[in-house]
């Protein structure tokens, strides 16, 4: 009799295992309670409230910031700069011969040291009405000094502001150790009461699957001269873990001073444009409206395309219709249409 029990017992705890082993199967088969291994990648979604306007990266930070354009010197008493690496996008353009200077712009960042800064010209000023920026210079052209005093454009000028808003670094001899902060800046809005937030009209960015079908030529190492001089020739060097350009000038690394942080650039846009020179100086006037020839590089990829002037901002063209950036941060060179991007720019690959 016990014998018998034994037996049945046993039987049915067979079946039952079968059961649940079937019932697994099952499961399995059916994709329902399967765990990812723990050797597999997750994909999650970041998602965020607002995009960067000029930059087109996500944030979750409220947007209110107005465009700030600051003049900064790029003579080699002025390097390294401070403040270039925060800015969202830089044009790059000859001031007088062949010395070049930076408009930075800024509206992501707020950079706690900019400079050193330096004077205006008439096409800087309007390349920042584009972005409706707040404009920062220390000094003027005769006639960008007739705009600003005029209030073409909301301004702080470090003429009027030398030694309070504007400071000097002593490591340094003028005139190229003239300084100013995110924050001076915003107490300079307000002290010529300008209003110092905006909404900003964005810029056209590249989806993820448009940044997948990019084409062109390789363009790892491209090299652009200003002049037969070295002094101001640029060099951008793709880096391909970063998929992020880096920037040099003579051959050194543009770092910024305080953090030794690299400018590192998402798009690099090279212009020709039409250059007269107007005085003995060797100041320019710059046509910055006609449009004409650019290159854009990207991803390591160099394109040919063109250049038009959109409400203000230089933006590149492909068959008569704008196309976008990618997402981050944009240098864009301007230089004189003779020799032009043909004549001026060198692949080092």
């Amino acid at each position: 009799m016990r014998r018998r029990f034994f037996l049945v017992m046993i039987l049915l705890l067979i079946y039952l295992v079968g059961c649940s082993n079937q019932e697994q199967v099952d499961k399995e088969e059916s994709g329902e309670g399967v765990k990812e291994s723990a050797n597999e990648e997750t994909v999650e979604t970041i998602t965020h409230t607002d995009i960067f306007p000029l930059t087109g990266i996500g944030t979750n930070e409220e947007i209110s910031q107005r465009p700030f354009a600051v003049m900064i010197e790029n003579d080699p008493n002025a390097r390294p700069q401070s403040g270039l690496h925060q800015a969202d996008i830089v044009y790059e353009t000859l001031a007088e011969g062949d010395v070049t200077r930076f408009m930075a712009i800024f509206q992501s960042e707020k950079p706690e040291k900019i400079g050193p800064v330096r004077s205006a010209r008439d096409y800087y000023i309007d390349l920042s009405k584009g972005y409706d920026a707040f404009y920062v210079a220390h000094g003027f052209s005769k006639t960008a000094e007739e705009r600003l005093v005029a209030g073409e454009v909301d301004n702080i000028n470090g003429m009027f502001y030398d030694g309070t808003l504007f400071w000097r670094d002593e490591s340094r001899a003028a005139p190229h150790n003239s300084y100013i902060s995110y924050e001076n800046i915003k107490k300079g809005a307000a002290d010529v009461d300008k209003a110092f937030e905006a909404q900003v009209s964005p810029l056209s960015f590249l989806t993820e699957e448009e940044i997948g079908t990019l084409d062109g030529i390789v363009a790892s190492d491209i090299k652009l001269s200003y002049s037969s001089r070295d002094t101001f020739a640029v060099e951008y060097r793709y880096n391909q873990q970063l998929e992020k350009y880096e920037r040099y000038n003579n051959k050194e690394q543009t770092i910024d001073r305080e953090t030794k942080v690299p400018v590192l650039l998402d798009n690099v846009f090279i212009v020709e444009m039409a250059h007269q020179v107007i005085d003995d100086i060797g100041r320019k006037e710059i046509d910055i409206t006609t449009g004409g020839k650019g290159l854009l590089l990207q991803k390591g990829i160099a394109k040919e395309v063109q250049w038009k002037n959109s409400n203000g901002r230089i933006v590149p063209v492909i068959n008569n219709e704008e196309t976008g950036f990618i997402p981050g941060k944009t240098w864009i060179n301007v230089i004189p249409n003779s020799p032009g991007i043909a004549g001026a720019v060198s692949y080092g690959n």
